[in-house]
């Protein structure tokens, strides 16, 4: 993903904490899949299968009421197809950022901004809610 230093630094220490602190891990699969959208700059393969797939995965949880584990399972799956996604044009900025989430000071408030911060990164995306909705189905 295209990031920069400080930013990637960030993002690994808020996967650190979920990590070490199954209180903080609640919604883990939204912390990977916002950071990942949030991150769509470049037209690499790789870049845009991320974009896609990670889109998908936050309709799936946030529209369609799905779990973290049908989620992982939708990653996985979508992700050993050889199909060559086409480049999303990212949003211009977003309300929240892993910043925010870092700054988080217990359980409950992180696992809030998390929410909060899947649920803005999805609606940035709004544009391409119909084409994502699409390749959700597909992928059944």
């Amino acid at each position: 993903m295209p990031a920069a230093a400080g930013c990637w630094a960030l993002y690994g220490k808020v996967l650190a904490r979920e990590y070490e602190e199954r209180a903080w891990a609640a919604e883990h699969r939204l912390t990977v899949d916002a950071y990942a959208v949030q991150h769509a700059g470049s037209d690499d393969r790789r870049n845009r299968q991320s974009v896609a797939i990670h889109l998908m995965s936050l309709c799936l949880v946030l529209e369609r009421g799905g779990d973290n584990e049908r989620a992982r399972h939708l990653l996985s799956k979508v992700a050993r197809g050889a199909r060559d996604w086409p480049r999303l044009i990212p949003p211009g900025s977003f309300a929240l950022t892993v910043v925010d989430v870092n700054a988080a000071g217990s359980p409950a408030e992180h696992l809030e901004l998390v929410r909060c911060w899947a649920e803005d990164v999805w609606r940035s995306w709004e544009p391409e809610h119909d084409r994502v909705r699409g390749w959700l189905s597909a992928a059944g």
